[in-house]
């Protein structure tokens, strides 16, 4: 994939990535909307990481025009625990090396900022994620359970 570029999402982007990931992800979170993403930019600005493509035509434009986002991945440090979210491709580019890029970058800044393992959430339905992070060499953990509560502000 030599015309593919990795970088940080800046605030210019995430409209863009809103679109992508309505088309590209699986499931949604209640901070996948436009003002939980400029938070975590704001709060983290390499976290959100994009993978983007030089095209003829673009469905979901970043950056400069004849650029399409391909691929996203979150990589949430705390200081503590390294938390991948959002590793997303799109559905024509899939299989073409994109998902191991993007992962490649979470887990070089992952070692940069002292992680020490990364974790990911994947949907349990998502048989084709599973596929994917087994290739890249991560493994389910079947003795925890994640517990969630929704909070109001």
């Amino acid at each position: 994939m030599s015309d593919l570029r990795i970088r940080a999402a800046t605030p210019e982007d995430l409209d863009a990535v809103l679109a992508f990931w309505k088309t590209a992800a699986e499931g949604t979170s209640i901070s996948d909307d436009r003002s939980g993403v400029e938070r975590l930019v704001a709060r983290d600005p390499q976290a959100l990481i994009l993978a983007e493509q030089d095209v003829e035509e673009c469905a979901e434009q970043v950056g400069a025009p004849g650029v399409e986002l391909v691929g996203t991945v979150i990589a949430g440090f705390d200081g503590w625990r390294c938390h991948l979210y959002r590793l997303a491709v799109h559905p024509e580019r899939r299989r073409r090396g994109i998902g191991a890029a993007l992962l490649a970058a979470a887990e070089e800044r992952f070692v940069r900022l002292g992680g020490r393992r990364g974790d990911a959430m994947v949907l349990t339905r998502n048989e084709t994620a599973h596929h994917a992070w087994r290739a890249a060499g991560y493994a389910p953990e079947e003795k925890w359970r994640r517990w969630v509560k929704p909070l109001s502000g």
